[in-house]
């Protein structure tokens, strides 16, 4: 078997603006992979980890349009000319961590492609009429929005047969890859950081502890109705986060939340330690916050959908079943019918631990090299495995 450390590897991110769940992943690849180069849409220096910084991070020619930089969304309709620019052809190995664009990267006939798929996108995929719905954009975006979708869905659709092969962070994604690309994927859960978020004290909270969501602000999240149930039983809700949908939420907000855009870490970690619960009212692709308040010893309220049914299980919270207000009153309810010990909840949490995360992610890359070098003569090999997870057989 070829040794990982012999290969020329690049690793392919759509855009590096901050640290959230899908830069941790690619942090952990950088400890995987110290020479890798790293190309990405656009780079804010120093918004990212060091270990990622530390690479040679090649970004395309968005980042020299003007605004390029700061108003990158704005500028998706040319995401795949400028991901297509890359040029990869020095490399062996090409593992694009994905939730946009970055899987479409082209890469030689003989060099093996690996996305790390979060989500195919999800605002023109399954989410489109949750973020142009009348109220969540303005005219002009909704005017422009069909005819970008329906082109970007085109090349999206087109550029998933350049992956070689694709690893999903949930199986709630691995069957929407399914769904969009139609390909098999192997599940890797993302890595929760449990050696930094740890229980406090051993204290339980204060009887009137809040509630806390942490999230992205943007509109499929469900950070309103989380909200519109705090106002209504008028408990103490801190929402951790930012993003396009915060003056919609604050104008709905009673006087009972509190909002808070930006944290430390440390900052954040205390958070965790002093809440009631988090609350992840929506459909989420896998979600890191649920596993980091499991590993500072909290309860999680979650629906009961999408990548939450990997995290949390009853033992761990309160799952419920409709994304409804009365749904959420009710799991609520129930939290405070429960006791939870806060070191069976951490347990759970160091199952998706980094260490865990980057052995598995190594195992999957070095036998999926393996069965590249072997595909002339089993041209199967590579997506064998895959498949099998997609029957339910296996998540790695």
């Amino acid at each position: 078997m070829t040794s990982l450390e012999s290969l020329r590897v690049a690793l392919v991110h759509d855009w590096l603006t901050g640290m959230r769940g899908g830069e941790r992943c690619l942090e952990v690849l950088c400890e995987i992979f110290p020479r890798a180069d790293v190309f990405t849409l656009v780079h804010r220096k120093g918004s990212v980890a060091g270990a990622i910084e530390s690479h040679t991070i090649r970004e395309s020619w968005l980042a020299r349009l003007p605004f390029g930089r700061s108003r990158y969304r704005w500028l998706v309709p040319l995401y795949p000319q400028a991901i297509e620019s890359f040029d990869l052809s020095a490399y062996d190995l090409v593992v694009s961590s994905s939730h946009c664009a970055a899987k479409g990267a082209v890469t030689r006939s003989d060099t093996l492609h690996v996305c790390y798929c979060h989500t195919p996108v999800r605002y023109f995929w399954d989410l489109y009429g949750e973020y142009f719905a009348p109220g969540r954009t303005g005219p002009l975006a909704r005017l422009l929005a069909p005819g970008i979708a329906h082109r970007f869905r085109m090349w999206d659709r087109i550029s998933a047969d350049r992956v070689d092969l694709y690893v999903a962070n949930s199986r709630h994604v691995r069957d929407r890859i399914w769904k969009h690309y139609r390909r098999p994927a192997l599940v890797v859960h993302p890595p929760v950081d449990t050696e930094f978020y740890t229980p406090g004290d051993g204290r339980e909270p204060a009887a009137d502890a809040p509630l806390l969501a942490v999230s992205a602000l943007v509109p499929y999240k469900g950070v309103d109705l989380t909200i519109r149930v705090a106002n209504r039983l008028k408990l103490p809700l801190r929402i951790v986060g930012s993003g396009p949908d915060l003056g919609r939420l604050r104008s709905i907000a009673g006087p009972t939340v509190r909002f808070e855009s930006w944290l430390s870490r440390e900052a954040l970690r205390e958070a965790y330690r002093g809440c009631r619960a988090l609350v992840q009212a929506h459909e989420e692709d896998f979600g890191i916050a649920p596993l980091e308040a499991l590993a500072c010893g909290r309860p999680v309220v979650a629906l009961e959908k999408g990548g939450a049914l990997d995290a949390v299980t009853p033992e761990h919270g309160v799952l419920f079943r409709e994304p409804t207000e009365a749904g959420l009153e009710a799991a609520i309810a129930g939290l405070g019918r429960r006791r939870f010990d806060p070191e069976m909840l951490r347990r759970r949490a160091v199952a998706f631990g980094r260490d865990v995360y980057r052995s598995r992610m190594r195992t999957t890359l070095e036998e999926a090299y393996a069965a590249f070098q072997r595909r002339h003569d089993d041209p199967g090999a590579l997506e064998r495995p895959a498949a099998a997870c997609n029957q339910g057989q296996a998540v790695v």
